[in-house]
């Protein structure tokens, strides 16, 4: 991991593609400006925590849910 200390209106580049743009750094909140080309995907990081949590959660099979199914049949 690299780990960087930035002021606000400073700039992060990844590639050739990617730019952070440090926005403003009020109090333990920084905002970040990104620019990407329109085919890579920005998301949050507790969004995707939180979709892949639903997602494991939809899987899971109730167990006593199957058995009443099985008994009908």
């Amino acid at each position: 991991m690299l780990v960087l200390s930035r002021k606000g209106n400073e700039t992060i580049k990844i590639g050739n593609d990617i730019e952070i743009k440090i926005i403003e750094v009020k109090g333990d909140t920084v905002r970040l400006g990104i620019e990407a080309p329109k085919n890579v995907d920005i998301l949050r990081g507790e969004l995707v925590k939180s979709i892949s949590e639903t997602n494991a959660e939809a899987i899971t099979l109730d167990r006593s849910l199957f058995s009443q199914l099985i008994k009908k049949d």
